[in-house]
């Protein structure tokens, strides 16, 4: 049986992409951020989940994905949602 990918499949994608664009390869941006964007892009209620697991603290883009990933994967949401990078 294969997962079909939701309708929102990318989002956590565009707001990571917008977070961070134009901005310099060390850029950081805060947990509130990433939070605000999330709640403000009308996510569904597993990628707003995904979102609050962040523990406090400021995020590289590297960093960020990481963290969002390994939520993703370990809620096995990665072919439903998506991955970000």
């Amino acid at each position: 049986m294969s997962v079909q990918p939701s309708p929102d499949y990318g989002a956590l994608q565009l707001i990571v992409d917008d977070l961070y664009e134009g901005m310099p390869h060390d850029y950081e941006v805060r947990r509130l951020d990433v939070v605000i964007a999330a709640e403000s892009s009308d996510l569904p209620a597993d990628l707003q989940e995904i979102v609050t697991l962040l523990p406090p603290g400021n995020y590289t883009r590297m960093r960020l994905c990481d963290q969002l990933n390994s939520s993703i994967v370990g809620h096995a949401w990665g072919q439903v949602y998506g991955t970000v990078e």
